[in-house]
């Protein structure tokens, strides 16, 4: 049996920051890159960029980490993947259940970037009989009603809910009570844990609204630039001209 569910990642006993842990695996990433190219080292200024932050605050995390480059040399690319590694707990087998085989959690089965960083689809569930010994991903998918066996045999300590919303929070609470303390959530709506059972939230259509505002604030501030749209001046302008309830009034004062 795997032992997943034993073992936690050293992160918090070392008192590094949530904000450091978040950016961790942008930094894997980048190095990951950097390896299978055989960069041997890299500058705080080249991996701060390709992973997407500055380099001061690279210098600060990886401090954490005890890692401090050398000067005129920078940070060995191999040894850093393995450290940065060893602290995400990616150095040891973490199997993973994907509850709700849709299209999104087909999708997600196939992902082939899980085994490479440490996970394994150990099972595949779903609440449709007719989804029942259906292969995705080459895994058959299994019923719901043997979550709980399926999570017992497997050490499985991190489950992801692909799930309509409505059926989110009750497969919650059965991954929880089974001994799950870690939740990748894709479902549309906000989860309720206990404490101790750490939530993710992957949200797309967030990420597009949060997109949309961006967009829209850059085409505001190119109207503004070309003279097409308000400016501080006329808005404050047309403001005077308006009455207490906003309307302007029939006759302008002298």
């Amino acid at each position: 049996m795997a032992t997943g569910r034993t073992h936690r990642p050293a992160t918090r006993s070392r008192g590094i920051p949530e904000a450091t842990v978040a950016r961790l695996p942008l930094y894997l990433r980048a190095l990951t890159a950097l390896s299978e190219r055989s960069v041997p080292t890299v500058s705080s200024e080249e991996l701060a960029a390709a992973a997407g932050v500055n380099s001061a605050k690279l210098r600060k995390d990886f401090s954490y980490l005890g890692s401090y480059g050398t000067r005129g040399v920078g940070y060995d690319v191999e040894y850093l993947v393995y450290q940065i590694s060893r602290e995400l707990g990616l150095t040891q087998d973490w199997p993973v259940v994907i509850v709700g085989i849709g299209n999104l959690g087909a999708a997600l089965a196939n992902y082939g970037g899980f085994a490479s960083r440490g996970f394994r689809v150990a099972a595949l569930i779903d609440a449709d009989p007719a989804m029942a010994g259906k292969p995705v991903a080459g895994i058959p998918v299994q019923h719901a009603d043997e979550l709980e066996k399926i999570i017992e045999d497997n050490g499985v300590s991190i489950g992801v809910i692909a799930t309509p919303a409505g059926a989110a929070q009750p497969v919650c609470d059965r991954l929880v009570a089974a001994g799950v303390t870690s939740i990748l959530n894709f479902a549309p709506t906000v989860l309720t844990v206990p404490d101790g059972v750490d939530v993710r939230k992957v949200d797309l259509s967030i990420e597009l609204q949060i997109l949309a505002f961006h967009e829209q604030r850059k085409a505001g501030e190119e109207r503004a630039a070309e003279g097409t749209g308000p400016t501080a001046a006329t808005r404050g302008k047309e403001s005077a001209k308006q009455g207490p309830d906003g309307d302007v009034p029939a006759v302008m004062p002298a």
